[in-house]
């Protein structure tokens, strides 16, 4: 008898366990079939939208349908499913797009979409004003997150089918918005908000420092300014706005502050200083955006001095020299996290959940947000009034000298001090010297667009 239980006991639990077993295969086939299933080669996918409802991607697009270059100003970021870019919407969310799931199988006119938050004709219109340059832009609401506008030149038109990609110029297949670039004087902000960290506001206010064109540092090196006349005294207004390098070199070398604390700010801005460490990214929707990085030894010393100017070694991605003006613009020193998805629907025709503002880690006491958001209101009234009328802009603009050609580069970013208005903003025009285009002139066309786009009054 107790044998015979004990046979009764053997099976319930097998058969336990076998209904366990078939459980869990259930549940694998239905949460990830559709991720092997959407990166197949011949995988149905659907379209993305951006948020007035225009195709932003079709993976039966033609262009007859659509136009030979519809798709030109969101080829590298929207990109495509042939594979040739991994590091775009369509390639990191085609489990979002399949047409597919374990109950229906395959919809090959099934409605899996993706809405985003761009608004395509304004990006459209963005990218044609960098005319013969090349460069990009991003653009985005500080207090929400959605990205309006990101473009980048050149790039690619999809509708090619890569017939040409032995031609493509270099970096069309990757929107330049994510990648690392040489910061120019936009990098005075971090080091701005540095010493408003360390020294404080009263402090910063009170340093007063000349500037006759060159300086010797502590080092014995030279600093050059870009006015070879030199600016005169100045104190920390004249300077940022004049983007003066000799008064940022004795601004870093002050005896009021160490580089432990430059270094301390920096770190909690996102930094990867001195190599240490792996290289840093943070995410939009599956897109990999590279963390900024720079070289701090000595701050009596040239390269470190260059390096809190922007130059040396010192990369910032365009994406997070914008997302930095949240912090500033809303006075928190806490970023508003970016994002291009803001809501999908499955291969059933079901809405998924509509993605939700985050934000970062705290970088920087919402006195200092409070007081670099007015150096920047600041010169954004004295020297750019012109960009958006009717509103206040604060910026910071920058030229990056690159590589061993010294070419230069031009940065502008910034944001709108307009709560009913809320964008952020980052433009680079690449090899500016004789360029017919200035990011001036590019912040204008996007923000007049896009106000107009949004249906914000002036």
């Amino acid at each position: 008898m107790k044998s015979i239980r004990r046979g009764q006991h053997l099976i319930t639990v097998l058969l336990l366990l076998f209904l366990a077993g078939f459980g869990f295969l259930i549940y694998k086939l239905q949460t990830e079939s559709k991720f092997y299933i959407s990166h197949a080669s011949n995988a149905s996918l659907g379209k993305v939208y951006d948020r007035k409802g225009e195709v932003l991607y079709d993976p039966n697009a033609t262009a007859e349908e659509y136009g030979a270059d519809y798709f030109l100003d969101v080829g590298n970021l929207i990109g495509d499913d042939s594979k040739q870019m991994t590091n775009t919407l369509v390639a990191q969310n085609k489990d979002l797009l399949a047409n597919f799931s374990f109950m229906l199988g395959e919809q090959h006119d099934g409605r899996a979409a993706v809405g985003t938050t761009l608004d395509h004709t304004v990006n459209r219109r963005v990218y044609d004003s960098f005319g013969s340059k090349n460069g990009c832009a991003v653009a985005y609401n500080y207090m929400t997150g959605e990205i309006y506008v990101c473009t980048s030149k050149p790039n690619v038109n999809v509708l090619d089918h890569y017939a040409n990609i032995s031609e493509l110029p270099e970096g069309a297949l990757l929107c330049s918005v994510f990648y690392p670039t040489v910061p120019g004087s936009t990098q005075k902000i971090s080091t701005t908000l540095a010493a408003l960290e360390h020294m404080g506001y009263d402090a910063l206010m009170s340093k007063s420092f000349d500037c006759l064109g060159a300086y010797q540092n502590l080092g014995g090196q030279e600093i050059r300014c870009h006015k070879s006349a030199g600016h005169g005294t100045q104190g920390i207004m004249d300077a940022f706005a004049n983007s003066c390098n000799p008064w940022f070199a004795q601004l870093v070398e002050d005896p009021s502050w160490t580089l432990e604390d430059i270094e301390e700010t920096y770190r909690a801005m996102g930094y990867r200083l001195n190599g240490e460490g792996e290289q840093g990214y943070f995410d939009v929707n599956g897109i990999s955006a590279y963390t900024a990085s720079t070289t701090l030894t000595d701050k009596n010393d040239f390269s470190t001095q260059w390096g809190c100017m922007g130059q040396g070694t010192t990369l910032v991605s365009p994406l997070q020299l914008m997302v930095w003006q949240s912090a500033i613009a809303n006075q928190t020193g806490v970023s508003t996290m970016p994002y291009l998805i803001d809501h999908a629907v499955s291969v059933a025709g079901k809405d998924l959940p509509r993605t939700m503002t985050t934000y970062g880690e705290k970088m920087f006491t919402p006195d200092s947000a409070a007081h670099m958001r007015e150096i920047m209101l600041s010169n954004g009234r004295t020297r750019y009034a012109d960009v958006l009328p009717g509103s206040d802009v604060a910026v910071k603009s920058g030229t990056a000298q690159i590589g061993e050609e010294k070419t230069e580069n031009s940065l502008l970013t910034g944001f709108v001090d307009d709560q009913s208005f809320p964008v952020a903003f980052c433009i680079v025009i690449e090899n500016r010297v004789g360029g017919v285009i200035t990011t001036n002139q590019i912040a204008s066309t996007m923000l007049s667009e896009l106000r107009a786009a949004l249906d914000v009054s002036a």
